[in-house]
C-alpha cells in the first residue's frame, strides 16, 4: 500500500510534454510531482517556434481549411513509408487536434489568420505538410510552456528544479517509484518525459551516428537537459526503443552555431550546387527532408552567392550577418572570388557547369520568370515572396560549404503503445511507466512531418500519457 503522502504520478521532466502530462494528471485528480534535472521548466519546446501540427481544429476551419485527423495520419504514414506502428500514428493524429483544442481553452492564442513564416501567429504550411495544419501561437514556445506551467501551479502539481533522477524502482511487476539525488520517491505511475539524447556523444554514436558525420560543424539547439536519461532509466525495465537511427537535422553553414531564429537566414538570392557544379534541389527545400536529398549528393555541397546578396542580409543575427560572411572570407574559411570561373577553381568544380548553373539561374527568377526546373517560384509564394530575385552577377561571388549540421531532436525513445504506456524489448506493456516527448519512441519518424511534428508529438502524448498515468495510479 502507498503511503498516503506519497504522489500518485511522479513525471520526470518539465518541457512541454511533462508539463502536459502534469496538468493532465491532476484535472484527473492526482496528486503529481514533477522532476526537472535543469534550473527553469521549459525544456526544448520553450526553445521551439511552439508550432503546433494538427489535423481537424478549429483554427483551420474558422479559415476554411478542410483537414481532418484521417488525412493527417494518411499523409504521416505515407511520408514515413510506413515504417512507424500504425496503432501508434493513428493514437498521436487522433489527439492532436483535441489537445490543441485543450491549449486554447487554457489560454494559448493561435489567431485564426494565415502565416508565412514560424515568427508570424497563425495557421502555416510548414515542412512538408499537405495542407496549411502548422498553428504557431503567440509568444511562440516561451508562451506555450507558460501556459502551461500557470496551469500545473494552479492545480498544485509539484515542481522540483535542479534534480535529476537516476533510478526507477520496480517490484511486483510494475514501476514503483524513482530516486532522485538519492532520495526515494514512491508513487503510483512514472510518466518519462526528460527530453532526447542530443547532449550525449556516446548516445548519439549508438542510436544517431549520422548526426556525427557533420563533424566540428554539427551543434544540438536542444535543451541541455536532453541527456538520453530517458534510455538509461528505461534500460534498468528492459524497456524496448523505437526510433533509432532516426532524428532532425537541418541543413546549415558550416560557421553556423545558433538556432535559425537567432542565426539568420541565408540571402534569397542563392543556388546550391553539388561537388560537379550543377544544382540540384529547390533552395528552400524543407527542412523535413533536405538532409536525405543532401546524403543523395556526398553529404554538403556550396552555396553560391555574390556581393548584392552579402550585403542584402539584415544586420544583427548571429550568423547570417554580412560582417560574418567578410570575416570568413577574409580568414579564407568561406571562399571568395572576382569571378565564377575563378570560385570554380578554388572549391574544385567545373567552370563551365558553375557558370552555366548561374546563368540559368540568372535567366528565371530574377527575370520573374517560373523556376520550371526546381519549381522555386512556387515555394517562394508560399513564404509570401512574389518579387523577382536579384541575379547573381555582382563580384565578389561567394560559396559557403553548406551540411545538415543543426540537431534539432533525437527520435530514439523508449517504444509506447498509443495509450503512451511503455513496453518491454518482448512488447509487453510495463505497467506504471509511461513516456512522452522525445523519450516516448515511434512518432517521431524517419521524416519529420509539418512544422511543429515535435511540439504536437510533446504536449498531445504528454498530455494522453498524464490521464493515463494518473488513472493507473487512480485504480481507473
Amino acid at each position: 500500500m502507498r503511503d498516503a503522502d506519497a504522489p500518485d504520478v511522479v513525471v520526470i521532466g518539465a518541457g512541454g510534454a511533462g508539463l502536459a502530462a502534469a496538468v493532465a494528471a491532476a484535472d484527473e485528480g492526482a496528486r503529481v510531482l514533477v522532476f526537472e534535472s535543469e534550473g527553469e521548466p521549459g525544456g526544448s519546446t520553450r526553445l521551439s517556434a511552439g508550432m503546433f501540427t494538427a489535423g481537424g481544429t478549429s483554427v483551420q476551419a474558422a479559415l476554411g481549411v478542410e483537414d481532418s485527423p484521417e488525412r493527417l495520419f494518411q499523409h504521416y504514414m505515407d511520408l514515413n513509408r510506413w515504417g512507424l506502428r500504425p496503432g501508434v500514428v493513428r493514437a498521436f493524429c487522433d489527439e492532436a487536434a483535441p489537445t490543441l483544442e485543450w491549449l486554447l481553452g487554457l489560454g494559448l492564442e493561435v489567431p485564426a489568420t494565415f502565416s508565412a513564416n514560424a515568427n508570424q501567429p497563425g495557421l502555416g504550411q510548414g515542412g512538408v505538410g499537405d495542407v496549411w495544419r502548422a498553428h504557431t501561437p503567440r509568444d511562440q514556445g516561451y508562451g506555450l510552456i507558460d501556459i502551461l506551467d500557470k496551469q500545473r501551479r494552479k492545480r498544485g502539481a509539484e515542481l522540483v528544479l535542479h534534480t535529476r533522477v537516476e533510478r526507477l524502482i520496480a517490484g511486483g511487476g510494475q514501476v514503483t517509484g524513482v530516486i532522485a539525488d538519492g532520495i526515494e520517491v514512491e508513487t503510483g505511475a512514472v510518466v518519462i518525459a526528460a527530453g532526447g539524447h542530443s547532449h550525449d556523444e556516446a548516445l548519439l554514436e549508438k542510436y544517431y551516428p549520422r548526426a556525427l558525420e557533420a563533424g566540428d560543424s554539427l551543434f544540438a539547439v536542444a535543451a541541455p537537459g536532453s541527456r538520453g536519461d530517458h534510455i538509461r532509466l528505461g534500460d534498468q525495465v528492459h524497456a524496448a526503443v523505437a526510433g533509432a537511427g532516426q532524428g532532425l537535422l537541418l541543413l546549415t553553414a558550416y560557421f553556423q552555431r545558433h538556432h535559425h531564429w537567432q542565426a539568420g537566414f541565408p540571402p534569397k538570392s542563392r543556388v546550391y550546387v553539388d561537388r560537379a557544379g550543377r544544382r540540384f534541389v529547390n533552395e528552400d527545400v524543407s527542412y523535413a527532408v533536405s538532409t536525405g536529398i543532401f546524403d543523395q549528393h556526398g553529404g554538403w555541397a556550396w552555396s553560391i552567392f555574390d556581393e548584392t546578396a552579402r550585403k542584402s542580409l539584415p544586420p544583427g543575427y548571429m550568423d547570417w550577418d554580412p560582417g560574418v560572411i567578410l570575416r570568413e572570407a577574409e580568414a579564407g574559411r568561406t571562399h571568395r572570388a572576382d569571378s565564377l570561373e575563378a570560385l570554380a577553381r578554388q572549391i574544385d568544380v567545373p567552370a563551365e557547369t558553375l557558370k552555366f548553373t548561374v546563368d540559368e539561374w540568372n535567366r528565371h527568377l530574377p527575370q520573374g520568370k517560373p523556376d520550371t526546373e526546381f519549381m522555386r517560384h512556387v515555394s517562394l509564394a508560399d513564404k509570401g515572396f512574389t518579387d523577382p530575385l536579384d541575379a547573381i552577377s555582382e563580384p565578389p561571388f561567394y560559396a559557403v560549404r553548406m551540411l545538415p549540421g543543426e540537431l534539432v531532436c533525437t527520435h530514439a525513445g523508449l517504444e509506447i503503445t498509443g495509450s503512451a504506456q511503455v513496453v518491454d524489448r518482448g512488447g509487453r506493456r510495463i505497467a506504471g511507466l509511461f513516456a512522452a516527448g522525445e523519450s516516448g519512441g515511434g512518432i517521431l519518424g524517419e521524416n519529420y512531418v509539418g512544422a511543429g511534428n515535435a511540439v504536437a508529438n510533446a504536449v498531445t502524448m504528454g498530455r494522453v500519457a498524464g490521464i493515463n498515468a494518473a488513472r493507473f495510479a487512480r485504480g481507473h
